[in-house]
């Protein structure tokens, strides 16, 4: 088995857009949440493999803003991994709900989430046709609201 090591990235490291940017369609989207969003990296010894920005919603909530891991690493379990240690942060400073937002057509998003806990809870109507400057598709489908799922933690 790989060893990974998992960390909280400092205001000095550069920002990853390169795997950003395989969860969220533009830099201008990213930078919307990026600097006031925590990030953290997995990564394997010679490369960063995945990432995960964290956003302080509320002082009870914290949003997932961007997940992703790189092409080769994929349907190995590392998005679940990402999930459990977004539910660690989350419980070790006491936030009571952890939220995702996905689109409309990430089926597959929405089925992984459910998949590790979430739940749908509601929907911004309109977000990607009112956020991005240009229609966005998705299994051939144009994106246009975005499903938001939620995990209640426990302590």
């Amino acid at each position: 088995m790989e060893q990974f090591t998992f960390n909280k990235t400092d205001s000095g490291t550069a920002i990853p857009y390169d795997l950003l940017l395989l969860a969220d369609e533009t830099v201008d989207a990213i930078n919307q949440y990026i600097f006031s969003s925590d990030i953290y990296l997995l990564w394997n010894g010679a490369e960063n493999i995945a990432v995960m920005a964290l956003y302080k919603n509320t002082d009870t909530e914290l949003e997932i803003k961007n997940i992703a891991v790189a092409e080769p690493y994929r349907s190995k379990g590392i998005g679940s991994i990402l999930i459990d240690k977004a539910k660690e942060i989350a419980r070790d400073n006491h936030y009571k709900t952890l939220t995702v937002g996905t689109s409309d057509t990430g089926f597959q998003q929405i089925q992984f989430y459910e998949k590790n806990g979430f739940i749908k809870k509601g929907i911004r109507k309109d977000f990607f046709l009112k956020n991005y400057p240009s229609p966005i598709f998705e299994n051939g489908l144009q994106m246009r609201d975005m499903i938001l799922l939620t995990h209640h933690l426990t302590e």
